[in-house]
């Protein structure tokens, strides 16, 4: 009897004693996301923009809470493990789907630009963090910490300087007497180093005003400014404009 008393206290010391492991290893874990999350919004709060430093830290600490909740199940679920076993594949799948909502709230269309979808693209990675620190990846952890920081300080330097097109709409009025002609106009246009598509006519004021409106497209970022001053100093022309499309 006294030694099946001992064996029951001795069971139930290591029970406690794996709890209390159990919840060490919780916190920990809560942290490193913490952490992470705060480093990668440091960097989103840095550049200015509007999910930053908090926003980032919650959703990676709220990620992690979410995958401690299937990683220790035995905690919380009465029945025995082996008889009710959750998948924590699916917390994740369900972790990456809603984080999109949060994502698509920072994305912004101004105009003709949209702006945020790098932050959305950081905060669904700091997501997917949140579930590394959750089920104790610390070392996938770190190194996602790092590559992420990489992307956004050392792929913007490499960005900035990639050559990109940029796309312009271009309408140009004359006095149909004194309108230029279409050769000359056009080859004005591609030494300023743009491609022309779309090349369209039109005559207003009962057909004294002839207007040509048309794409444009160049990699030189400084081919605008330039066809903006050669056209000034063009007296035919009585009006232009010249604005990026988002085409």
């Amino acid at each position: 009897m006294d030694g099946t008393g001992e064996r029951e206290r001795y069971e139930e010391h290591q029970v406690n004693l794996n709890l209390n492991t159990d919840d060490l290893e919780m916190v920990v874990r809560l942290l490193a996301a913490l952490l992470a999350g705060a480093v990668i919004g440091y960097e989103r709060s840095f550049h200015g923009r509007p999910a930053g430093f908090r926003t980032h830290a919650l959703v990676c600490t709220a990620s992690s809470i979410l995958m401690l909740v299937t990683v220790y199940q035995a905690h919380w679920t009465r029945a025995a493990v082996d008889t009710i076993r959750l998948d924590p594949t699916r917390m994740a799948q369900g972790i990456m789907t809603g984080i999109g909502f949060l994502g698509a709230g920072v994305i912004i269309k101004e105009g003709l630009s949209v702006r945020g979808l790098t932050t959305a693209a950081s905060i669904w990675i700091t997501a997917a963090m949140g579930i590394l620190a959750g089920i104790g990846f610390y070392f996938a952890l770190a190194v996602s910490v790092v590559l992420t920081l990489g992307v956004l300080s050392l792929f913007r330097w490499i960005e900035a300087r990639i050559p990109t097109q940029s796309y312009y709409y271009f309408n140009v009025r004359f006095q149909r007497k004194a309108a230029m002609k279409e050769e000359d106009l056009r080859a004005l246009i591609e030494r300023q180093g743009f491609s022309i598509a779309n090349f369209s006519y039109r005559l207003d004021g009962e057909g004294r005003i002839l207007s040509h409106s048309m794409g444009l497209r160049s990699i030189d970022a400084s081919s605008a400014q330039r066809l903006a001053k050669v056209l000034e100093q063009i007296e035919t022309v009585l009006e232009y404009r010249l604005a990026p499309s988002g085409i």
